[in-house]
């Protein structure tokens, strides 16, 4: 009954953790993505360029309103088609587009030439279409062919206002332009750079994939071969079966010490990517993390010992934490030793049970009692309780700058398997492993 409901107890926790992992994740990509990519709304409100032009279909003595109110009509259908189109790049270099642009400069040409005045403020519009659409190589060209048309037609119209006219159209072209084809670059930068990531771990994956495959494949072979020998044997020679027998003993265990390296050596971390996920967590459980680093870096086998610590001391306030708003990851390095402070301002909850932690109830768990095992062998220490009388729980850990390679090897830790202790913070002395 008790391994029953550890076992939901753990299923429990495994599913809790991959939802926090699952929401960091979706919080870091919401930072990270710049919104939806532009559309033709951002250019709609240009169209108000015009309303002197539409403002002047109602003043007396204007010469055919009506001609000039279908003109109006017709350029503002053409300029909402092209620009909906230009930020799609196979709309953008399609015929209709472009056929739809070389009408939008003849109806523009027409009502400069027929009205004059404000209607000339159309080309800064036609411009903005034409930047929208225009890119690569004949930007320039086109740009600059535009310019000297807007000029020709304001200059007949208007004399010298045509300075104005022919600026607004070649500052609105090239802006334009600028501005899109930056945007569009930096989207593809930033698609090209999470297509490089995922093959990455996609390829680290399958390399991890073939060295099980070549590790497991060999000694299944050898198990296989000898079990058979073995069986021969078994009936006329019981000696020899009993010594085919002590070898696949033999592979196994080999095969179990090479498995546990592959995997270890895979799953190390260091501090600082253990501080980086602790604060994701943390942020997707709704906890907020205050990391502090100070000092130089340690060993790399005590950067990773500490590692564990990280992980075990946030999964705990994660997993049992109650009330916890804040949670504050220290890291100070001397000139002898590296300290570790985890601490948390929550009320508790040692069992995981949403009931609170009874006063001056302890407990134990294989998590830190592990960790506290381990970082005795390398000359450390692991501390854990009560924060005082403030509340909250803090767990403290201290190693020594350099580690061996083979120190911390003889305690072996199970992730997420630490829980609260409620009393007061005390030393987690190693106990010794049963064989």
């Amino acid at each position: 009954m008790t391994q029953g409901m550890q076992g939901t107890g753990d299923k429990r926790y495994w599913w809790r953790t991959a939802s926090c992992r699952l929401e960091a994740r979706e919080a870091r990509k919401s930072l990270e993505t710049p919104g939806p990519p532009p559309t033709g709304f951002t250019l709609l409100p240009w169209l108000l360029l015009g309303m002197g032009a539409f403002s002047n279909l109602f003043q007396a003595g204007t010469q055919q309103p009506v001609l000039g109110g279908i003109g109006l009509f017709a350029f503002n259908s053409l300029y909402i088609y092209v620009v909906f189109r230009a930020f799609v790049k196979q709309t953008r270099q399609a015929r209709s587009t472009r056929v739809a642009l070389v009408l939008m400069g003849l109806i523009t040409c027409a009502l400069a030439l027929g009205y004059g005045g404000n209607w000339l403020y159309f080309f800064p519009l036609l411009g903005l279409a034409t930047g929208a659409v225009t890119r690569g190589p004949w930007l320039g060209r086109t740009g600059l062919a535009l310019t000297a048309l807007a000029a020709a037609v304001a200059s007949y119209r208007d004399g010298w206002d045509a300075v104005n006219v022919a600026y607004a159209t070649f500052l609105s072209t090239m802006v334009t332009a600028a501005i899109l084809s930056l945007s569009e670059a930096v989207r593809e930068l930033r698609a090209a750079r999470e297509e490089l990531a995922r093959r990455a771990v996609e390829e680290e994956r399958l390399r991890f994939s073939r060295d099980l495959h070549d590790l497991l494949g060999h000694t299944m072979s050898v198990i296989v071969v000898k079990s058979e020998a073995a069986r021969r044997l078994a009936r006329r020679d019981l000696d020899a079966a009993l010594a085919q027998i002590t070898d696949i003993e033999s592979v196994g265990r080999q095969a179990l010490t090479e498995i546990r390296e592959a995997v270890s050596g895979y799953r190390e971390g260091s501090l600082g990517t253990e501080l980086d996920r602790a604060r994701s967590v943390l942020e997707a459980a709704g906890v907020v993390p205050v990391v502090r680093h100070s000092g130089p870096p340690p060993a790399a086998r005590t950067e990773a010992l500490l590692g564990w610590v990280v992980r075990e001391a946030v999964t705990n306030v994660v997993r049992h934490g109650r009330e916890v708003t804040r949670c504050e990851i220290s890291v100070e390095a001397e000139v002898e030793r590296v300290r570790v402070r985890v601490l948390d301002d929550g009320t508790g909850d040692a069992d995981g049970d949403g009931c609170g932690t009874p006063e001056g109830a302890t407990f134990e768990g294989t998590g830190l009692r592990g960790l506290a095992e381990r970082l005795a062998v390398a000359g450390g220490r692991l501390t854990a309780g009560t924060a005082g009388a403030r509340g909250g729980f803090v767990v403290t850990a201290e190693l020594p700058v350099g580690v061996d390679a083979g120190d911390g090897e003889a305690a072996v830790v199970a992730p997420g398997d630490s829980v609260r202790s409620a009393g007061p913070s005390s030393e987690m002395a190693a106990a010794p492993t049963a064989p």
